[in-house]
Order: C-alpha cells, then sequence, then structure tokens
C-alpha cells in the first residue's frame, strides 16, 4: 500500500499530472513508522472492533456533563464499543441520546461544529427556541453572513473556472483545441468538487452547503461525463446553488434546459421521429412526483387514478409516452452551449399528460406545459417535502412533518421563496430538534464534520485525501445512475464502509506532506500544543477532545473503552506522563473520531 505504487485514476487526477501517478517511494524508516503507528492504532481498533453487520446504532446513554459512567448504564465486560445490527426493515434497537439543541443545528443544517460554533449558537438567545430560531433564519439569507474568509481561501488557490458563464465554459472547455486535453477539459468539474470541499470546511453559509448537496442528489446528473464534465461549473454555480432556496418550478426549467441534464437523461437525442422517454420518465418518477405517486401502466380512464373531485391522483405510462414528445427538439447549442429549441426535431401533433390535452404546433411551450403539471402537483409538494425531511431531520421522517412541509410547498408554489419557506418550516418544526440518532453521517457529510472538528490543513489540489475519501463511496458528482446517493442509515453502515471510515480516519491522521521543503512532516491535523497543560488524567484527556470534536462527552460505553486505551494500564484518574500523551493522543483521538456517536447528524 506504501510502496512504489502505480495509480490509474484518470477519473480523480489533478491537471497537470499524467494518467498514472507514482507515490512516493517509502523509505525504510518511514515504512517502519508507520508499521508502528498502525500497531497503536490497532491497539484501540479492538476497542472499535464490530461485527460483520456493524452499525453505528448504540443503546440510548445520557448525554451529560459528568465524565462517569451513568447510573443503571453498564459498561460492557469486552473491550469494545458495540455496534448493533440493524434490522433490514432500517429500525434499531435504541437510539443515543439527545445532544444539545446547539449540537443538532450545526450536525444537520451543516457539516458539525468548529470548535467556539456552539458558543456563537448559544449567544444568540436565551432559549433554546430563541437561538434555533436566530440561527435558522441567519442560515437562511445567506448573503447577510460575511462569508470573506471562506472567500479568500478559495481565492488563494487561484481556481481558473468559477466564474466563467456558460458560453465561456462550452467555448473553452468543449470548442478550443485546449479541450482535446481531456485534463483541461474537466477541470470545471474538478475545480467544482474541491471547492465544495473548501466551503464545507471554511464556510459559514453551512445550510447553503447541505442544500447544494441534497438538490446535487435531488437532480442527479454524472458529473464527469465526458460532455457534462466541461459544463459543470454552470450547472453547480447557476442551476442548483442558483435556484435552491428559490421557486421549485423555475429550478425544474433550469434543470431541464441545462447542458448538464440534457445530455445525461438523452433528451439533446429526442426527436419526433426517434423519441426518448429517459428525461420524461426520470422527470415523474425522481424529479416530481416521485415513484410514490406512480400507478403504473393503466387506462386514463381509470378510476382508481383520480381522487374524489375528479383530480389526477399520480401519473401512469401513457404520461411519460406523452410527456416525451413534448420534450422532443429541446436541445444544447452545439455552438454557444446555449439551450435552444429545435422546431424540426418537435412532435407536431397533439399531446395528452395528466388528463391535458395540449395542442398542436406549441413548439417549446409544450415541455414548459408538463413542467407546470408536475410543479403544481400535491403529490410532488408532498414527495419533495418527504425528501426534504429525510435529508435534515430523520430516515424515516413522521407524516405530520411531510405533510406539514407540503403544505407550505404547496401553498407557495408561485413564490420566489417557496423552497426557503418549506425549509423553514421543517427545521423550526418541534421533530427537528427532538431527534438525534435517526440520521447517519454519509462519507461528505463524515468527511466534513472531520475536517471541520479538527479544523485540518485541508489542500484541496492533494489528490492523496481524494483517493482516501472516493474509498467510503460518495465520490462527488460521481452517482451514476439518475436516483443521487441513498440517503438512509442502511445503505451507508453495513461493514465495508464503516472499515473505510475508519481507513480514512487513520490516513488523515497520518497525512503528511512529505519532501524535503519547509513543509516535510506537517501533518494536516494539528494536536499538538492544544491540549491545556493541566489536562493530563486519560479521563481528562478523553473529556477535552470528545467537547472539543462532537461538543458533548461520549457515551458511557464510548468513553469507558477509549480511556482504557489512553490509560494504557494506568490508572484512569491518574496524570500520565508527557512521552505517553504524545504517544497515545493521536491515536486516541482517530478512535473518537471512528466512534459510533461521530457517524450522527
Amino acid at each position: 500500500m506504501y510502496g512504489n505504487e502505480i495509480v490509474l485514476s484518470p477519473d480523480r487526477n489533478e491537471p497537470g499530472e499524467g494518467v498514472a501517478q507514482t507515490r512516493r517511494p517509502s523509505t525504510a524508516e518511514e515504512r517502519e513508522r508507520r508499521r508502528q503507528s498502525r500497531r497503536l492504532l490497532l491497539q484501540g481498533a479492538g476497542v472499535l472492533a464490530a461485527s460483520a453487520a456493524a452499525t453505528v446504532a448504540l443503546t440510548p446513554s445520557r448525554v451529560g456533563a459528568s465524565p462517569t459512567p451513568q447510573d443503571g448504564q453498564p459498561v460492557p465486560a469486552m473491550r469494545t464499543i458495540r455496534y448493533q445490527t440493524q434490522s433490514r426493515s432500517g429500525t434499531v434497537a435504541g437510539k443515543p441520546a439527545l445532544p444539545s439543541t446547539a449540537v443538532i443545528a450545526l450536525n444537520r443544517m451543516g457539516f458539525g461544529p468548529r470548535p467556539g460554533d456552539i458558543a456563537a449558537f448559544n449567544a444568540l438567545g436565551n432559549t433554546d427556541s430563541a437561538r434555533l430560531t436566530a440561527y435558522v433564519d441567519q442560515q437562511l439569507n445567506p448573503a447577510t453572513i460575511d462569508d470573506s474568509a471562506c472567500d479568500a481561501v478559495i481565492t488563494s488557490y487561484a481556481f481558473q473556472t468559477l466564474g466563467k458563464s456558460q458560453a465561456q465554459l462550452w467555448a473553452d472547455h468543449i470548442e478550443s483545441e485546449a479541450a482535446n486535453d481531456w485534463q483541461y477539459r474537466r477541470l470545471p468539474i474538478w475545480e467544482t468538487e474541491r471547492v465544495a470541499f473548501l466551503r464545507a470546511l471554511h464556510s459559514k453559509r453551512q445550510l447553503v452547503e447541505v442544500l447544494a448537496d441534497f438538490w446535487h442528489n435531488h437532480f442527479n446528473v454524472y458529473g464527469w461525463d465526458n460532455w457534462i464534465q466541461s459544463m459543470f461549473v454552470h450547472y453547480d454555480r447557476d442551476v442548483i446553488r442558483g435556484n435552491m432556496l428559490g421557486n421549485f418550478r423555475k429550478m425544474l426549467g433550469d434543470v431541464a434546459r441545462s447542458p448538464a441534464m440534457l445530455y445525461y437523461l438523452d433528451n439533446q437525442s429526442n426527436s419526433g421521429g426517434n423519441p426518448n422517454e429517459n428525461y420524461a420518465r426520470e422527470l415523474f418518477e425522481l424529479h416530481g412526483l416521485g415513484a410514490e405517486n406512480y400507478f403504473g401502466v393503466r387506462k386514463t380512464s381509470d378510476p382508481e387514478i383520480f381522487d374524489g373531485e375528479g383530480k389526477r391522483k399520480g401519473y401512469i405510462d401513457s404520461d411519460v409516452y406523452g410527456a416525451t414528445t413534448c420534450f422532443t427538439g429541446w436541445r444544447v447549442d452545439t455552438e454557444t452551449g446555449l439551450f435552444k429549441f429545435d422546431p424540426n426535431s418537435h412532435f407536431p401533433y397533439t399531446k395528452v399528460v395528466m388528463g391535458q390535452i395540449i395542442d398542436d404546433f406549441l413548439g417549446e411551450e409544450d415541455g414548459n406545459i408538463v413542467l407546470d403539471l408536475i410543479a403544481n402537483h400535491p403529490g410532488t409538494a408532498r414527495y419533495v417535502a418527504r425528501k426534504l425531511c429525510r435529508r435534515l431531520v430523520s430516515d424515516n421522517p413522521p407524516e405530520s412533518l411531510v405533510q406539514a412541509a407540503a403544505d407550505v410547498f404547496y401553498a407557495n408554489r408561485e413564490a420566489a421563496d417557496q423552497l426557503k419557506k418549506v425549509v423553514r418550516t421543517i427545521l423550526l418544526a418541534e421533530e427537528f430538534s427532538a431527534t438525534w440518532g435517526d440520521k447517519m453521517r454519509r462519507p461528505f457529510d463524515f468527511a466534513g464534520a472531520l475536517l471541520r472538528a479538527t479544523q485540518c490543513n485541508f489542500d484541496p489540489k492533494s489528490d492523496y485525501f481524494f483517493w482516501w475519501y472516493d474509498a467510503m463511496g460518495q465520490g462527488l458528482f460521481d452517482w451514476r445512475p439518475p436516483n443521487g446517493y441513498p440517503d438512509v442509515a442502511r445503505a451507508w453502515n453495513s461493514t465495508m464502509p464503516i472499515l473505510q471510515r475508519w481507513r480514512f480516519v487513520n490516513d488523515i491522521l497520518e497525512w503528511e506532506i512529505g519532501g524535503e521543503g519547509a513543509d516535510k512532516d506537517n501533518k494536516r491535523i494539528v494536536v499538538d500544543g492544544i491540549l491545556p497543560a493541566d489536562v493530563a488524567t486519560p479521563e481528562e484527556i478523553v473529556d477535552f477532545w470528545s467537547q472539543r470534536l462532537l461538543g458533548y462527552l461520549l457515551p458511557a460505553a464510548e468513553r469507558t473503552e477509549i480511556v482504557e486505551f489512553m490509560a494504557f494500564g494506568r490508572g484512569t484518574d491518574s496524570d500520565l506522563p508527557p512521552d505517553q500523551i504524545a504517544e497515545r493522543q493521536r491515536y486516541m483521538i482517530a478512535l473518537i473520531l471512528m466512534s459510533p456517536s461521530f457517524q450522527w447528524r
């Protein structure tokens, strides 16, 4: 793994490097250091050993200020933090205790707290309700948040494509001579990926980043495709981020006309003489009404597809076929990269969609009518609201919350800030601040939380990080099916995904720049010099770092075993010698980052 390894990674290579990359050869001294490091971490891994069906569900335990196990909470006899097996239905035997409102808000409206964030949240008001309301309103008005520090970090890396217009991206990265170089052609998505991590780490507009990730999954495209990669800055900046706090109908239209979606779901080749239903089907099933409102192959007169008022309850296959012909002729202008309508490719006859007859010769307007029908359907309101509740609250959000959000969605379907109102309804609902342990961090959430909690010296232009990150299974913009990365714990809590997280933590804790320059041996996660001088016992050290990394003390079962790892045979309440602290502290931090508690959001 650490020898002279050739990595063939055309999807992730850094621009300016060849397809084959050679890692820096490992010296005998470095290999021995790594063996010793892994020996220490493996001692701790015994603390975290899990069954083959591991999950991150714990039995309930109180999250409080006491550094000792709570009364009635038995400490496991085995030296292991137990991960309970999750049933196929996704239910768990128990959940962790509810942490503070600050911890909940900062983890689910963002990528977790950095040191100082919890205190800043608590200063927003005199009650939890007041503080949460103030924070939600602050985050939902990102233009009022001074994010100049994050902007300065991004500017320091001299990215080339983030400010280019849609037409410039097409001209420079598809039409120009330079675009014959595959690395230059894909530079826009490469930079979008890297800056996404910088924003997750540095931006004070945390909810913006969470929602950008959500909508990229809702309107998923495989971003590394040859025709999409060059236009991805436009898709991220103008289509997703430009609409995610605005109006859903406008967003639906911008997505439909974007080069990314036109190429990804083949509407670029959808014509009257050769219809392609890929986009129309996913428009209904994934972007709009959702599969929950699909009634299958039915006659348009079937009474079961109508409600008591004679309105359509959902969609059937013939709606997909009708919509397919409505979108014929929607194209990317291959000279400019902008949207155009080609009347010569349009199906010029009557169509029927959702019971509505669409007259002949309306041209581009046919597609707009379909988008109107979908955006204004109550089923779309429920489907989109359910997905937002799943992202922001729990894997199985209560129907009462889903319906409340759907009501706001539907009532404000003409409003310019429709989606902002829906998100605010969810975040200020009682269920948001009363729920914990029902959401597990996906790899992007996990990596962002780790970078923020440790204040990692993150370099977005180093491919080492992305080799380790991608192994966890959520490479950004890298999901090939149109349904987006799964957003439920059962997709991420089996043995291999958890093991890859542990490996990621291990690699990040040991990450060094290398070489012979001034940055030689500069670790990306700085540990030395942070622990106060008067914090010296294993219990004090673990409690200090759990508060710093999590915002609360570890539950008894997790805490006890990590304390014993730090003590390494000494008394848990006795001062450790400095050399033992120096030797074991970094790996104790790794164990906290690997613990079940660090997986929750």
